[in-house]
């Protein structure tokens, strides 16, 4: 039987990414005890493995696809396809950045400061190759976790560290000099595995529906019944994704209108569509949207 073996990240991005398969139509069932969760389609052999180690893995050809971030490819120097970005703004699965910082008080203001300092990361392989770049020479150890004590015991004189927006750092008495790179997650792929022609196409369909999962999240439907004479103002009312469909009811100068909007909209729009005369109005949730 022909099989795709495909990573799934364990740990930070696991919870969201199981979701994100669950929203496309995959149940994924992870055993506390097991790397190797069960999902409801037989062509698909999913193994967790931690993102750090993912597209090396996928890489060699362990795997024929997996989902990670930029971050760790980078990291890896990875020769690896991004078949796509799996981003959705308000999730787990959003931008993350990697940031230089150092103790709120300390003197450092920019990364030439750091010449001839030592930092901690876990972001060991790209951090030197990003101050390489820069020209500053300095002292890069590779850190195991809790890296803002670091810091702030005066164990190294700054660390880079991944952040979301910043608040943690400054809880921790820390502030940013400078961004070491953007990170998204990704849907990679074996060059190889993409060159075979059924494992090629399975990923796409894999990929249209987490994508239509994702443009989903956050929007739903709306159904709503108009009559001719109200539609022009009503219709200047929709803040459509696209162009809203309209359709002719049997009941005469009557139309039916069906729009895709953002959920957070729905609240402030329904009551101007009551008072421009729209009758049975339906909101729906989404599963998916695909363009």
């Amino acid at each position: 039987m022909k099989l795709l073996r495909l990573g799934l990240p364990k740990g930070s991005l696991q919870e969201s990414t199981i979701e994100l398969f669950k929203m496309a139509g995959f149940n994924v069932r992870v055993s506390k005890r097991s790397y190797f969760p069960s999902i409801d389609d037989a062509e698909i052999e999913p193994v967790l493995l931690r993102a750090q180690e993912m597209s090396r893995y996928v890489e060699e050809g362990v795997l024929d696809c997996g989902i990670t971030g930029e971050d760790w490819i980078l990291e890896n120097n990875s020769h690896v396809l991004r078949l796509e970005e799996l981003v959705y703004a308000k999730r787990t699965l959003s931008p993350v950045r990697w940031v230089v910082a150092v103790k709120a008080d300390s003197k450092f203001k920019k990364l030439k400061d750091l010449e001839g300092k030592r930092i901690a990361t876990e972001l060991v392989n790209f951090t030197k190759r990003f101050f390489k770049q820069k020209k500053i020479n300095l002292e890069v150890e590779f850190s195991w976790g809790a890296t803002e004590v670091k810091v702030k015991s005066n164990l190294v004189d700054a660390i880079v560290e991944l952040t979301e927006t910043g608040e943690s750092l400054r809880a921790n008495g820390l502030r940013e000099i400078d961004c070491v790179c953007v990170s998204t997650t990704k849907f990679i792929a074996n060059k190889d595995s993409n060159k075979n022609e059924w494992k090629k196409k399975k990923m796409q369909n894999i990929l249209l529906l987490l994508k239509g999962a994702l443009e989903a999240k956050g929007k739903v439907g709306l159904k709503l019944n108009v009559r001719k004479n109200n539609l022009n103002r009503i219709l200047k009312l929709l803040p459509a994704l696209k162009n809203p469909t309209i359709s002719a009811l049997t009941l005469d100068e009557w139309y039916a209108l069906e729009i895709v909007i953002d959920e957070r909209e729905v609240r402030n729009l329904l009551p101007k569509l009551k008072q421009a005369k729209a009758e049975g109005i339906i909101e729906y949730p989404l599963n998916k949207l695909i363009y």
